[in-house]
């Protein structure tokens, strides 16, 4: 059983930075391809970054390419979310999520197969 679990939300200032962790166990963590998305109050989840299994292939969302990195750490089973020059609007849940069947990530929500249970960032103004 594939098992996501985000760390490292929580509250934080406009123009500050966050790191979002997304430990994995249960699979072949290098085998995966791996997403973050958020969801605002009242919004759909929409894509934030992909990451391919080596790590060497990355993509954005285009309106937070610059301020938002995405990163992983196969020998710990773990992505990450460096977050810098949040904004209010940045404000959401964030999730992870594992693609089994892709080798660089996708920013369709509906080629995930697994997804954690996602932290909240606050972005103060």
């Amino acid at each position: 059983q594939v098992q996501l679990v985000e760390s490292g939300g929580g509250l934080v200032q406009a123009g500050g930075s966050l790191r979002l962790s997304c430990a994995a166990s249960g699979c072949t963590f290098s085998s995966y391809a791996m997403g973050w998305f958020r969801q605002a109050p009242g919004k759909e989840r929409e894509f934030v970054a992909a990451i391919s299994l080596s790590g060497r292939i990355v993509s954005y969302a285009d309106s937070l390419k610059g301020r938002f990195t995405i990163s992983r750490d196969n020998a710990k089973n773990t992505v990450y979310l460096q977050m810098n020059s949040v904004r209010p609007e940045d404000t959401a849940v964030y999730y992870c999520a594992a693609d089994r069947d892709s080798n660089y990530g996708q920013r369709s929500r509906e080629s995930y197969d697994y997804w954690g249970q996602g932290t909240q960032v606050t972005v103060s103004s």
